[in-house]
């Protein structure tokens, strides 16, 4: 999602639209005619000479553009080994330019395009969960009983009250709900979801998928803990999601543990069906408290002992384990003049404003921090950081 728009879409839209009406309404109704193509096949004619204009403009943007990708990327993988080895980068190590801008024409859009195939939304991933594993989610009573859910296991694990409340801040609007979807965070009629992550800390299917492969057994112990406390009903619940939950994670185990295979199994209906534990009340806090650990546990094996900002452990969250490590644990100086655009796929980077419009290490966490801080004090920020020292008072 968008973490740098701070205007309410409920008011920005409304004006934009009132805008737009009234310059219409201004047009000179032959003006309007001339200027809309009488038919389909004129307005194929005028795609094609757009088309053509910006092809050649992107054409001469790539000669410079794509070389610049590719040095990113030779760099970044030259990184990556001398991390494993646990030796310092130098600025050597890095494209020290900031990427070329594109300035030409935007890609105009196809009059014979079919609409894109929509993102599944909450529906579609309940509806595979049950055709596919018989599996429904016990989903919260409210957001108040996920809230201290969330907070006792994420206190449990080492997390701070301080990481936990700013990323669900930064990634969840402030105020989102455990079910929270990217795209679709205002209510508003018009929204669209624009990926499947979900939840407090925004994960994705792949992420879900990755998560079982990886730490399945993990989960299947902390509920067979809850069922062995509980009785009556409840412990038929939990040994019946136990069960179910191992189904998941086999299936889980059928591909390769990469992140591309992860992608993949996530976007069948089966793999959708697995992103429905992140609405289960017992299973999704694991989860999303797994995901953050994750990278604390990297940044320890790496080295790292000290304790990690919220905005620094974001950059984990915002750029994966091993990019994020690097930046957070270069020094200073070289914070300051190191691009963002090494730490990114070129697709991720061009469509991230926030790593774009802040281009360096430094400038990228210090605006990622300052996002958090202003939506920390939103009512649902506040009423988790209520849990959270309700939840460390108790322990």
């Amino acid at each position: 999602m968008n973490k740098l728009l701070l205007i309410s879409p409920r008011s920005f839209i409304p004006a934009v639209c009132a805008i737009a009406t009234a310059a219409v309404a201004a047009l000179p109704a032959t003006s309007m005619a001339q200027t809309a193509p009488s038919n389909q096949a004129q307005k194929i004619a005028q795609y094609r000479e757009k088309l053509a204009e910006y092809n050649k403009a992107r054409a001469a943007y790539e000669v410079v553009a794509g070389p610049y990708w590719d040095e990113i990327a030779r760099k970044r993988t030259l990184r990556r080994a001398k991390q494993q080895r646990k030796e310092k980068t130098t600025p050597a190590d890095y494209v020290l330019a900031q990427p070329p801008v594109y300035s030409g024409p935007p890609k105009p859009e196809d009059p014979e395009k079919k609409a894109p195939r929509d993102i599944p939304v909450v529906e579609d991933f309940l509806r595979n969960a049950k055709e596919h594993f018989g599996f429904t989610p016990e989903r919260p009573a409210n957001d108040e009983q996920y809230r201290h859910a969330y907070a006792q296991l994420a206190l449990a694990a080492g997390l701070t009250p301080e990481q936990a409340v700013k990323i669900y801040a930064f990634e969840s609007t402030g105020n989102g709900s455990y079910d929270i979807q990217a795209g679709l965070e205002y209510g508003l009629p018009t929204e669209r979801a624009i990926s499947t992550a979900l939840g407090y800390n925004q994960l994705l299917g792949a992420n879900s998928v990755g998560l079982l492969a990886k730490n399945g057994d993990k989960f299947v112990a902390a509920l067979r803990a809850k069922a062995n406390a509980a009785d009556g009903e409840r412990k038929e619940r939990l040994l019946k999601k136990i069960a179910t939950l191992k189904k998941m994670i086999a299936f889980t185990r059928t591909v390769p543990d990469e992140w591309s295979a992860h992608v993949k199994l996530a976007e069948t209906p089966k793999g959708q069906g697995i992103h429905a534990l992140v609405l289960d009340i017992d299973i999704s806090p694991l989860m999303q408290v797994e995901k953050l650990l994750t990278s604390l546990n990297y940044a320890k094996r790496m080295g790292y002992t000290k304790s990690l900002s919220a905005a620094e452990l974001e950059m984990f969250n915002l750029t994966g384990d091993g990019n994020g490590f690097d930046m957070v644990s270069m020094p200073d100086a070289m914070k300051k003049k190191i691009p963002t655009a090494n730490f990114f796929q070129r697709h991720g980077f061009e469509r991230n404003l926030i790593a774009v419009q802040n281009n360096t290490v430094e400038k990228l966490i210090a605006a990622t921090d300052a996002k958090m801080e202003l939506e920390a004090k939103l009512d649902g920020a506040k009423a988790l950081a209520a849990a959270f020292e309700l939840h460390n008072q108790t322990r």
